[in-house]
């Protein structure tokens, strides 16, 4: 009995000539009546077909061409059938599929969920006039308006297209050799603390790629212990390999970088945590040494003049009609925010651009000017919208998705370079890049006897610049001869030190490096490939497994909190004033599909659902 149970009995094609059925999903179906029998048997086929259909056998004989079409006819019947019924199911699954790229577009641009059915009546509104008249047009517009983006539809797909995502994330981050991350915390529109947690990973052919880990609310206090506990217990959670981290990178708080209670201290104080490498922010810390230049002197008159002329209505639009009948180079002025990076660039190069047009203004209202008449303290203002210009320049560079540390570590010891040459040229009375400071010696006659006196000056402020930036970069300083020969393996170095220096930075074997650098040096067949962009990847890891190593991490490292500041304004964006009633879930489903650069898998999405139309 167990040998007769285990037998499979298998569908024959010459049971639909001969007994008019079929196989349907490996079940027999009687191509006349639509009957199934249990087991593909011929006794039970041939057994039905005499029993309910014997008179086939007078109409269409057997073995001849009329039963052969019969048998087609009814097949073919058969198909249109079940054609009739899947149809409609591939309609409504290419409706959900719409729906899903439809919302993941409106994510993207950080729509309000509600704004879906404002597109599909826009949509509707679209069909109806250009396809009404067309072949097929009625059956388009009814496709077009089975997509469901309703205001109730838009959270579930989010929130689906967010665990997709996040599942292609954890299959990266268990694949990869090496991560890093990056941590920062900001309070949103109802005055929750949301902290967010950026990965960088690296793989085994050196590949990389930055993504959002996580957005934690913090609810009650932000002290260093609360963002440890929040962040620990969600690596915890979603059992993050925390042997391959390499570094962190915070901002300046207290609460992430306290020498006893801050975050960091907390992750080194603990044993689940390897040890890490760990930088503040160099966007934050280049915005810091700018302070260093002062001029208050310069910069509290200007804000006050702007915010003067822009806090009164009438005021403000009087001074832009008179910026238009004169043609300026700007039609207003910027207000200053003492918190973005670039706001005291911008807003003193506009002042100054604008200083003729504001003295006529203030002069028209019969205010004082003796100020903006001042030589001496032009020339200071010109230098300080040059200084700050530069500044924001070697900012803006820092910024980016994909920016590496030696990346920025070349940008800082270039600015550093261009500030010894700069203060070089002040010394010698010279003002080649200082196209601020040439214009006011060009249009003032009397201007260069003041500045022979204060060039001075102006050098001294170049200088504590430049001190002020080896002070506050000290640590990336010390990771710059592990970057450079990372670079650049086949540089002139003391191999001891380096190996020294890898071994000490990334927890290697001195030893062990040491050879590695020796053998890869005078590796010929690597040296035919030197500066070429996969470098590493042509290694072999096995033989080169230090240095390989090293490299990886090196790839891995964050040099700012870029990420976290720009995902903090697409929040902002998404949970603004008249959005805060979105709760944390819905917010970070929301950020996740917003800032990945992962594509949902919308396949596996559809499938993975009963697909229905809108109603």
């Amino acid at each position: 009995m167990a040998e007769k149970r285990k037998k499979t009995y298998y569908f024959h094609n010459e049971w639909e000539d001969e007994l008019f059925f079929t196989t349907v999903k490996e079940t027999c179906v009687c191509l006349i009546c639509g009957a199934t029998v249990a087991t593909a048997k011929r006794h039970n086929v041939e057994r039905h077909f005499i029993t309910n259909h014997k008179s086939y056998h007078d109409h269409y004989p057997p073995r001849s061409a009329l039963r052969a079409e019969k048998a087609r006819e009814l097949k073919a019947a058969l198909g249109k059938q079940q054609s009739f019924f899947t149809r409609p199911a591939k309609k409504s699954q290419k409706a959900t599929e719409a729906s899903f790229r439809a919302t993941h577009f409106l994510i993207k641009k950080k729509k309000a969920f509600s704004d879906g059915e404002v597109v599909k009546e826009a949509m509707m509104i679209i069909a109806n006039t250009v396809l009404k008249d067309e072949k097929n047009g009625a059956d388009l517009i009814s496709t077009l308006s089975d997509v469901q983006i309703g205001p109730s539809t838009i959270p579930r797909r989010v929130s689906a297209m967010s665990g997709n995502l996040v599942d292609q994330l954890d299959r990266d981050l268990a694949k990869c050799r090496w991560f890093s991350i990056q941590c920062d915390e900001s309070v949103d529109s109802t005055s929750t603390a949301q902290l967010l947690v950026f990965i960088r990973m690296v793989f085994e052919d050196f590949s990389t790629r930055e993504e959002l880990l996580a957005l934690l609310p913090l609810k009650t206090t932000t002290r260093g212990v609360d963002i440890y506990n929040t962040v620990k217990e969600f690596f915890v959670q979603k059992k993050v390999p925390l042997e391959k981290l390499v570094a962190v990178t915070t901002d300046g708080a207290p609460a992430m970088i306290g020498r006893h209670t801050g975050f960091i201290a907390h992750c080194k104080g603990d044993p689940d945590f390897p040890k890490f490498l760990h930088y503040h922010c160099i966007i934050h810390q280049q915005a810091l040494c700018a302070k260093v230049i002062g001029f208050e002197h310069v910069m509290t008159p200007v804000v006050k003049i702007i915010n003067n002329i822009r806090s009164k209505a009438k005021q403000h639009r009087i001074f832009k009609v008179l910026l238009d009948e004169m043609s300026a180079e700007y039609g207003d002025l910027l207000l200053h925010t003492e918190i973005r990076w670039l706001s005291r660039g911008r807003v003193l190069l506009r002042f100054f651009s604008l200083l003729g047009e504001i003295k006529d203004f203030k002069l028209s209202k019969g205010e004082d000017v003796s100020l903006l008449e001042d030589t001496e303290w032009i020339l200071d203002l010109a230098f300080l919208t040059d200084i700050t210009g530069k500044l924001n320049n070697l900012n803006c560079e820092l910024q980016g998705k994909g920016k590496t540390v030696v990346d920025m570590i070349s940008a800082l010891n270039a600015f550093k370079a261009k500030m010894s040459v700069f203060s070089g040229d002040l010394q010698r009375k010279k003002v080649l890049h200082f196209p601020s400071v040439q214009s006011v010696l060009k249009d003032n006659a009397s201007a260069s006897e003041t500045f022979d006196k204060v060039a001075e000056k102006y050098c001294e402020v170049i200088n504590r610049l430049g001190q002020d930036f080896e002070n506050r970069f000290c640590d990336l300083y010390q990771l710059e001869p592990c970057v450079s020969f990372i670079s650049n393996p086949f540089m002139n170095v003391d191999t001891t030190c380096c190996a020294e220096q890898l071994s000490a930075t990334f927890n290697l074997d001195a030893g062990a490096v040491e050879i590695e650098i020796i053998t890869l040096q005078n590796d010929l067949h690597l040296k035919a490939y030197q500066g070429a962009p996969n470098f590493w990847c042509l290694d072999d890891t096995q033989k080169y497994s230090g240095v390989c190593t090293a490299a990886m991490k090196v790839a891995s490292l964050f040099g700012s909190t870029y990420l976290c500041e720009s995902a903090f304004s697409d929040m902002n964006f998404i949970k603004n004033k008249h959005r805060t009633r979105i709760t944390d879930a819905h917010l970070k489903d929301s950020l996740t599909v917003a800032v990945s650069s992962y594509t949902p898998d919308y396949n596996t999405l559809v499938n993975s659902m009963q697909c229905q139309a809108s109603h």
